[in-house]
């Protein structure tokens, strides 16, 4: 950039959802070291009444203040009329703004905000930057959020194509979703970047101590699966318990499951019950991001339980590079991004072929002979530091925007 030009970053997502604390906050800040003097970076959310108040909102408005960024929140309702009239007037607000504050770049994330941008950047001529494009319109078909024939499905599949034919660079989640959005929507781009979800290896770094007082009731000899995430929608949900309880079966009394997650400990002892687990297998904890690294450094290997459908071919989960970081194996599905194969390749976990207990079983006897190793640790840590590091995210990011 020549000049300083503002930056209005479009997402789809909570101001207090952990995509944008860990997924893109953190990429916004390596932006803004590309700027010019005198740039300023504004961010837009959509959060649901429910999931704010007003000292929470105005300590993240004071954050992100001191970080460079202006928050522009909007109230999120569910896909409907009352959402879609919302919209309206939301992107009405943004094209004034565009014009009044001068912005020079509009940068969405993932398709539902690339739908926005490109509404935003075809109605005032700015440019379009995709980021982390991955499909979703399919996804959720295949998870059967939605059905083929929704309007929801059929409006977000048509702004996807419209959103990469618009934008000026394509940052992909993987690197198989060139090809895909080539074959799927019939259109070439001269260039395309590749970031995967990369991760704070200062944060997360196995060689930190562990503060014993976190699970001071956790027996010396544990093998602890940490799963840091939550159940359904993209994620299986029934098939981990079963899966913890043919790993609980394997190892008896020493196997132990650590999730970090928000569900309820209701959902989880449904969840235990059906699976005929013991409830005190399982540690439930709900702790911010930036403790996560802290219990993960208890763990024996990590578990990434996405469901297995086509479209996740070209995602990119986060929580396999912060398991690598802390130098955990990693128990996962089948066609997970590159992931599945890079921990096949590399002898850093186990696969699932399908979704049984004698698959889960060779997983676990997979993970008992991995944990006997010296060394996987120090192995698995230097994959995240080639694959997940931010470099990646500073290369693409001094490209694009030394050019405009």
């Amino acid at each position: 950039m020549s000049g300083p030009g503002n930056i209005l970053v479009v997402t789809y997502w909570s101001y207090q959802s952990a995509l944008i604390k860990t997924y893109t906050l953190p990429y916004i800040e390596i932006i803004r070291q590309k700027l010019p003097p005198g740039s300023r970076v504004y961010l837009m959310t959509l959060t649901p009444d429910s999931e704010k108040t007003r000292s929470d909102y105005d300590q993240v408005v004071s954050e992100l203040k001191a970080k460079g960024i202006t928050l522009l929140n909007f109230t999120y309702r569910k896909f409907g009329i009352g959402m879609f009239l919302k919209m309206g007037g939301i992107l009405a607000f943004l094209i004034r703004f565009i014009y009044s504050h001068k912005i020079s770049v509009v940068h969405a994330w993932c398709t539902p905000g690339g739908a926005i941008g490109y509404v935003l950047a075809a109605i005032t001529g700015r440019k379009l930057v995709l980021d982390s494009f991955e499909p979703h319109a399919e996804s959720m078909i295949e998870t059967g959020t939605w059905k083929k024939n929704s309007l929801a499905y059929r409006l977000l599949f048509a702004l996807e194509k419209r959103q990469l034919k618009k934008a000026s660079d394509v940052i992909c989640a993987a690197e198989g979703m060139i090809s895909y959005s080539q074959a799927t929507y019939g259109i070439v781009k001269q260039r395309y970047f590749v970031k995967p979800a990369c991760v704070d290896l200062t944060l997360f770094d196995y060689h930190n101590s562990a503060s014993p007082n976190l699970l001071p009731d956790l027996p010396e000899g544990t093998v602890l699966c940490v799963y840091a995430g939550k159940f359904g929608d993209i994620y299986l949900s029934q098939e981990v318990f079963d899966f913890f309880k043919v790993a609980q079966s394997f190892w008896g009394n020493r196997f132990k499951v650590l999730l970090l997650t928000n569900h309820t400990a209701t959902e989880i002892s449904d969840y235990c019950r059906h699976s005929n687990l013991p409830e005190e297998a399982v540690i439930r904890r709900f702790v911010p991001h930036h403790e996560v690294p802290k219990y993960m450094k208890f763990g024996s290997f990590g578990i990434c339980p996405v469901k297995p459908v086509p479209t996740k071919k070209f995602c990119t989960p986060i929580k396999n590079g912060e398991y690598w970081a802390m130098g955990l194996p990693v128990v996962i599905t089948r066609n997970i991004s590159t992931d599945s194969e890079l921990i096949a390749a590399e002898d850093i976990g186990y696969v699932l072929q399908e979704l049984s207990d004698a698959e889960y079983l060779k997983a676990v006897t997979q993970i008992d002979r991995l944990l006997k190793q010296g060394g996987m640790a120090e192995k698995i840590r230097h994959i995240a530091e080639r694959y997940r590091s931010f470099d990646v995210a500073d290369a693409i990011y001094s490209t694009i925007y030394a050019e405009s």
